[in-house]
């Protein structure tokens, strides 16, 4: 009887292919693929139009068990993923359109976002206006205060979980590593011994820290916005792997770039310092002096007051770190020109799309599509968890409309 229950299940379940035509593949990881589709339905549009809707749909890969396919079940971070991309409600944050199950792998369906953050921009060296810099900068510190606010860490910002529309607004997406750390009943570490892309990795992860902060978020996000201003990562540094017994490596080498920039740390910066369980090893680093606005000043920008934000972005000790609401508020928006909500607004410089390929392992493709149809996948979100609903804009100042 449950056999049979199954099947009719199956049968009855609908599938992809019935609701989405694929129309290209994005991008793939170690979740699993990324593809560019659009509804079969059309929609209607306020003068009555045909309008068709287009979306992101990531395939996860199912878990298993070595080599053989016996399926164990769904990944936690697909878990976490649907799970606050559920409840999230934000302009800043992917939106989440719904979740199909199919021949064992989840598809989470998301509304599409045309362009990368930086990644593409990379190739060109070509600088981004500030205008466009600050206003990405201000929509990214007000998604993760959105996220702050609601208990929930992202853990892995970094330019390439970062997307943003044809109008300029700009969306936090993979949410795979996100937390709840509203009292958590063990160190967040427990779960996770790794957590942020190297390049972003605050300090106190690279020294042992069990006990973190929504203060790496804002680590990240200052890496970022040195990143915006260059086209180049301030801290690339080489990750050491873990070993067969996944014991966690102290990474020297992404010290050394921190250390080049901002100096290695004192306990006058630092209060606490040594309690990091890494603390021992800084023993291994020459004294050296803080080179931030010596870097700053090779960067695009010579706003003074952009510079004050970087430098509490970076700052050292966790505790006394810019929080994502202190920085919404920050002297540097209200210098000309003013963030707005459509960061391509007025600008003359044209923001590159990713390249969709028509080539695909794992999902159909039709055969009229080209080698590379032009867009990208993305989202926005929303929905409020907890007692603490920030409600997406910052309620002292929001973001001026240009012209």
């Amino acid at each position: 009887m449950l056999a049979e229950f199954r099947a009719k299940r199956e049968t009855e379940r609908i599938r992809v292919e019935a609701k989405y035509q694929v129309l290209g593949f994005i991008s793939s990881g170690t979740y699993g693929r990324v593809y560019k589709a659009k509804a079969k339905k059309t929609v209607k549009s306020a003068d009555g139009e045909e309008k068709e809707l287009v979306y992101a749909i990531k395939k996860f890969k199912p878990d298993k068990e070595g080599d053989t396919h016996t399926y164990t079940g769904i990944s936690q971070s697909a878990c976490r993923e649907i799970s606050l991309c559920r409840e999230l409600r934000h302009q800043n944050i992917v939106s989440l359109q719904e979740v199909l199950l199919e021949d064992n792998s989840i598809h989470m369906v998301f509304a599409f976002a045309e362009h990368d953050f930086l990644v593409n921009n990379q190739h060109e060296r070509k600088p981004i206006p500030e205008f466009t810099i600050k206003s990405f900068l201000w929509q990214l510190l007000n998604g993760v205060a959105y996220l702050h606010a609601n208990w929930v860490l992202h853990r892995d910002l970094k330019p390439a979980n970062i997307l943003v529309t044809n109008d300029g607004v700009v969306k936090i997406g993979d949410l795979g590593l996100a937390r709840i750390y509203e009292r958590p009943l063990q160190p967040l570490f427990n779960g996770d011994k790794v957590v942020v892309t190297i390049w972003y990795r605050a300090p106190e992860l690279l020294l042992g820290s069990r006990h973190y902060t929504k203060a790496i978020d804002i680590w990240a996000i200052g890496c970022i916005f040195a990143e915006l201003l260059t086209l180049r990562p301030i801290f690339k540094g080489e990750e050491a792997k873990m070993d067969n017994k996944k014991n966690v490596p102290f990474q020297k080498n992404q010290l050394t770039k921190i250390f080049e920039v901002l100096g290695k740390p004192t306990k006058d910066q630092w209060p606490t310092i040594d309690q990091q369980p890494e603390y021992h090893n800084l023993n291994a680093f020459r004294s050296s002096p803080n080179r931030l606005h010596e870097f700053y000043q090779t960067c695009s920008s010579k706003s003074d007051a952009g510079f004050e934000l970087l430098a509490a972005m970076l700052g050292y000790d966790p505790v006394m770190r810019i929080t994502a609401e202190e920085a919404l508020r920050h002297p540097y928006f209200d210098e000309e020109p003013a963030p707005s909500m459509d960061s391509f607004e007025g600008q003359p410089y044209q923001y590159p799309s990713r390249v969709v390929k028509s080539e695909d392992n794992d999902m159909r493709v039709p055969p009229t599509v080209t080698s590379a149809v032009q867009g990208q996948a993305g989202a926005t979100h929303g929905g409020t968890r907890g007692k603490h609903g920030h409600n997406g804009k910052d309620e002292g100042r929001p973001p001026k409309r240009r012209g």
